[in-house]
């Protein structure tokens, strides 16, 4: 969860945005302003983190930590009239040509975040509150396990609180659903009975029922209480049975409600899956591809450039299955991958802690060489984890969490073992690179290490850049001899198929009106995915449209911006320097990463 003016996918900015013509400053002058400017940006970002509890306990900030973010309707008008107040501010009282080559990118990623933030208000009730990705119903809980550490008594009661404060919360949830309801923007059938099973998942084990099991709520603050120290065993007695009242007095209701809620939404909705059904579905789309790819690419245009992705992706794939020696086609190949057990680990304890212990491995191994890739590296620590079972179910085979900015609490490469054959063998070496070192762990560790910068550049982040950069992650280090194993190097062909063929069913939903089912053919005829992979993912883009288009788009930036500088600079190319343009700029839209990629072949010329 980001500061309310830092939201994914930065507008691409045009020209100057003032118009004025002042004298060129002196130095003195252009020194000054940068840091009227640099201050402004972090005084608005504090006071956007200051508005928000959950923002602060993922930077570290120990304050309001018994409290939840509000949600309701009024703190959404006011953080508009916030963001529209504070745009004018800058543009009435910074002058952009009196700021340095670094500000003036600060100041232009900011009026556009807040020019999209007003831009969006628009469309703010085009999203599923509830659905099997996300949503509070599985965040609330995964906040507290992952971002609510007991050190004290206090801390202890903060946690406590925000258990009972988990009714009013989902009030406010369900007041934004009913909104919807009214707008006729309703979840596809299919996503609620996975709501469903999601929201029992929290509430099944003790304290909320008999069964032998603890629940993941339970288990979380049983543990953190246990582990206090000095303290009586009296204290701890009764800080565990005012949790065990929380959880049973107020959020096993609250979650049951939900389940009413969801129950009630299941006879309103239907099979239509597109955000055409929509209300001018089809401006809101352009919107969120705008703001997935930091482009203004069309619908048709991605689609198309999907297709002509997949068909490269399957030539190389064909050249592997020749130097495997695999008799028949590309077809039989999938489907050899698909069910050979070698494959796969076996969904059993062992098997899981077998391949979490393996992941950790492929990290070391790329950890030892990046010297060879990277001048800046990260100080964050990392750790590898297992989803949490009370959202395994909806969640993807892979994801990254970030630390803290000051290294307390680490970043985690989260692993979905619920099902085996949803996390390959041969995908190991590319899921590791993409989610931990040197893609997503290393990126966002280095931007919240970043000095000088103002803080909304150092935490916030856009989808075509953090998501570009991870699936390029995947490539570069084959270039460098990783993926030696033919079938771990398919592995990767077959991570960036699935990205390529996003471009393809994303736009095929939302601009094509694609049902799920054809999504799902679509797949089946072009992936070795297997089936739980195809349902989770077909399913992801239906709730999160335009969000799948991110990746590929980020990465094809990134790699042709990489050969332009090898083209241009010949042998005083250096990956090592162009990778710390890239990484040590923060999360920037794609046309000024192309501008800075310009400048600096520019400059290394002469």
């Amino acid at each position: 969860m980001k500061p309310r003016f830092l939201l994914a996918g930065l507008v691409a900015a045009t020209g100057l945005l003032t118009g004025r013509a002042d004298p060129l400053p002196t130095p003195a002058a252009l020194a000054a302003e940068t840091a009227r400017a640099n201050a402004f940006f972090d005084r608005v970002f504090d006071e956007s983190v200051a508005r928000s509890p959950q923002t602060m306990a993922q930077l570290g900030i120990s304050k309001d930590t018994d409290k939840w973010d509000d949600i309701s309707e009024a703190r959404a008008l006011e953080d508009l009239v916030i963001d529209v107040q504070n745009l004018a501010e800058l543009k009435r009282t910074i002058n952009f040509d009196a700021l340095d080559e670094q500000a003036r990118v600060s100041y232009r990623m900011f009026v556009y975040a807040a020019e999209r933030a007003i831009e969006g208000w628009k469309w703010r009730y085009y999203n599923y509150p509830l659905n099997q990705m996300s949503g509070l119903h599985s965040e609330a809980p995964a906040f507290l396990i992952n971002y609510h550490p007991v050190a004290s008594v206090a801390d202890a009661r903060a946690y406590i609180a925000r258990l009972r404060g988990m009714g009013p919360l989902f009030d406010q949830l369900i007041e934004g659903v009913k909104i919807r309801e009214t707008k006729h923007i309703i979840p596809p059938r299919f996503v609620l009975p996975l709501v469903i099973d999601s929201i029992k998942e929290v509430i099944s084990g003790q304290p909320f029922d008999g069964s032998a099991k603890q629940s993941a709520l339970w288990e979380d603050f049983a543990g953190k209480v246990g582990a206090l120290k000095d303290i009586d065993a009296a204290t701890k007695d009764r800080l565990l049975a005012d949790g065990r009242a929380a959880l049973t007095g107020t959020v096993k209701p609250a979650y049951e409600k939900l389940i009413g809620v969801v129950e009630a939404e299941q006879k309103l909705a239907n099979d239509d899956d597109g955000v055409w059904k929509f209300a001018e579905g089809q401006e809101f789309y352009a919107y969120a591809l705008r703001g997935a790819t930091t482009t203004n690419l069309t619908a048709d245009e991605i689609h198309q450039l999907g297709l002509s992705e997949v068909a490269r992706i399957h030539r190389d794939m064909e050249a592997i299955m020749t130097k495997v020696g695999f008799k028949g086609d590309l077809k039989a190949f999938f489907k050899f991958i698909k069910e050979d057990p070698q494959f796969y680990y076996p969904t059993t304890p062992e098997g899981k802690a077998a391949y979490l212990k393996r992941a950790a491995q492929i990290i070391d191994d790329m950890r030892v060489r990046l010297d060879e890739f990277f001048i800046t590296k990260p100080k964050a620590p990392l750790l590898v984890k297992q989803v949490e079972p009370f959202r395994e179910q909806g969640a993807a085979g892979a994801f990254y969490e970030q630390g803290s900015a000051d290294g307390s609490r680490p970043g985690v490469y989260y692993v979905n073992t619920v099902d085996m054959h949803g996390v390959p063998i041969f995908e190991m070496e590319t899921l590791a690179h993409h989610e931990a070192i040197p893609g997503h762990h290393m990126q966002i560790s280095i931007a919240q290490e970043l000095k000088g910068m103002p803080k909304f550049r150092m935490y916030g982040g856009n989808n075509a850049y953090e998501e570009g950069w991870a699936l390029y992650c995947e490539y570069f280090p084959k270039e460098f001899g990783f993926y030696s194993d033919p079938y771990m190097d398919f592995g990767r062909l077959n991570d960036e198929l699935l990205r390529a063929v996003r471009l393809v069913v994303d736009t095929g939903i939302h601009s094509r009106h694609w049902t799920r089912d054809q999504v799902v053919v679509y797949f089946r005829d072009n992936t070795p995915n297997p089936e739980r992979d195809i349902f989770t993912e077909t399913n992801r883009y239906i709730v999160w449209p335009a969000q799948a288009t991110s990746y590929k788009i980020g990465m094809l930036k990134i790699l042709e911006l990489r050969e332009l500088a090898k083209k241009q600079l010949g042998p005083a190319f250096d990956i090592r320097e162009y990778h710390d343009l890239v990484l040590k700029n923060g999360s920037v839209p794609l046309d000024i990463l192309e501008e800075n990629v310009r400048a600096w072949i520019a400059k290394k010329k002469g």
